[in-house]
C-alpha cells in the first residue's frame, strides 16, 4: 500500500546529471531544449542556484535559456507572494504594496525599493516647489504641472490595450499607462504628500477625487490631470448607457482597485489568447473578489 510519505519526489540532481543537462540546455534543437526544460522544472527552485552562474555565459543561447528558466521560478515565487497578500489583507490593503507585488508577477527582476525611491524623488521635487500651500485647486494644478508637464506622464491613447499600461513599474518607466494605473500613481504620490485623494471607478473610466472640508475636486490622470467638478462627472455618467448609480462617485477601496486592474489584464490577455496569463489573472481575481 502506498502512503503519502512513500511517494517519491524528484531525485536530487547529481553533478554528472547537472553537467549533462547543462550541455543540452545550449542545444540548438528546440525539441531538445523543451525536454531539458521540463526536466529542470521538475526539480524546482534548487536548479536556480546552479543555473545562475550561466546567465553570464559567453554562449548567448545558453545565457538566454538559463535566464528564462530562472525567470520562470522567480515569477512562480512572485505569484505565491501576491496571492498570499490578496488572501491575508482586508479591504483597505496597502495599495502601493499590492501594485508592486502585482508588477513582480510579470517582471520578477525589478527592484521594488528602487521604484519606491523614484516615487519618493517625485514627491520630494513637489515638496521643494511648496505645492501644498494654497487652496485645493492651486495645489492640484501644481501637482499636475509637475507630473504631466515636467515629468510628461500621459494616457496611452495610441496603444490603450497594451498590458504594460497596467503595471506600475512600466508606467514609471514609459511615463504612460491606462486610467486606473495612472490614478494609482497619482494616489500613492498624494498619500506621500498627505493629501486626501481617493480612486473613483466610473463606468469605462477611472479618475481620482480630492475631498476636504473645504473642497471637492475630481482629477483625470489619463487626460494629464484635467480637473473636473462633480457636475462634470454627473454629466459624463448621464451620457453613458448604464445610467446613474448611487455609488458611481463613491471612493473605491484599495482592494477593489487591484481587482479592477486584474480584471482589465484578464480581458486583455484573453483578447490576445495568452492562456497561461489568463489563468494566472483568474487566480488573482478569485483571491481579490472574496
Amino acid at each position: 500500500m502506498i502512503t503519502p510519505g512513500s511517494i517519491a519526489g524528484p531525485t536530487q540532481l547529481s553533478e554528472s546529471r547537472k553537467r549533462a543537462l547543462l550541455a543540452l540546455l545550449g542545444d540548438e534543437d528546440p525539441v531538445v531544449f523543451e525536454a531539458v526544460r521540463s526536466q529542470l522544472l521538475l526539480h524546482g527552485q534548487e536548479v536556480v542556484e546552479w543555473l545562475e552562474p550561466h546567465v553570464l555565459s559567453p554562449d548567448p543561447l545558453l545565457r538566454r535559456r538559463a535566464k528564462e528558466i530562472i525567470a520562470h521560478f522567480s515569477r512562480q515565487t512572485a505569484d505565491i507572494q501576491f496571492l498570499q497578500f490578496c488572501l491575508k489583507q482586508g479591504e483597505d490593503l496597502d495599495l502601493e504594496t499590492g501594485a508592486w507585488l502585482l508588477a513582480t508577477t510579470q517582471f520578477p527582476e525589478i527592484c521594488v525599493d528602487g521604484y519606491r525611491a523614484v516615487l519618493d524623488d517625485f514627491t520630494a521635487e513637489l515638496r521643494d516647489r511648496r505645492i501644498v500651500t494654497g487652496d485645493a485647486e492651486e495645489v492640484l494644478e501644481r501637482i499636475n504641472d509637475h507630473l504631466f508637464g515636467t515629468l510628461n506622464f500621459r494616457g496611452n491613447e495610441e496603444n490603450y490595450y497594451d498590458p504594460d499600461n497596467s503595471y506600475l513599474n512600466r508606467v514609471v518607466d514609459r511615463r504612460t499607462g491606462n486610467p486606473i494605473a495612472l490614478s494609482i500613481l497619482y494616489i500613492v504620490i498624494a498619500r506621500r504628500l498627505r493629501l486626501p485623494v481617493a480612486g473613483i471607478g466610473l463606468p469605462g473610466h477611472f479618475i481620482c477625487r480630492f475631498q476636504s472640508s473645504l473642497a471637492e475636486l475630481y482629477i483625470d490622470p489619463f487626460n494629464r490631470g484635467r480637473l473636473l467638478t462633480k457636475a462634470d462627472c454627473l454629466q459624463y455618467l448621464m451620457q453613458g448607457t448604464l445610467g446613474l448609480r448611487d455609488d458611481d462617485l463613491s471612493p473605491v477601496s484599495s482592494r477593489r482597485m487591484l481587482l479592477r486592474v486584474c480584471g482589465n489584464l484578464h480581458q486583455i490577455y484573453a483578447r490576445q489568447k495568452q492562456l497561461e496569463q489568463v489563468t494566472r489573472l483568474q487566480r488573482y481575481i478569485v483571491a481579490l473578489a472574496r
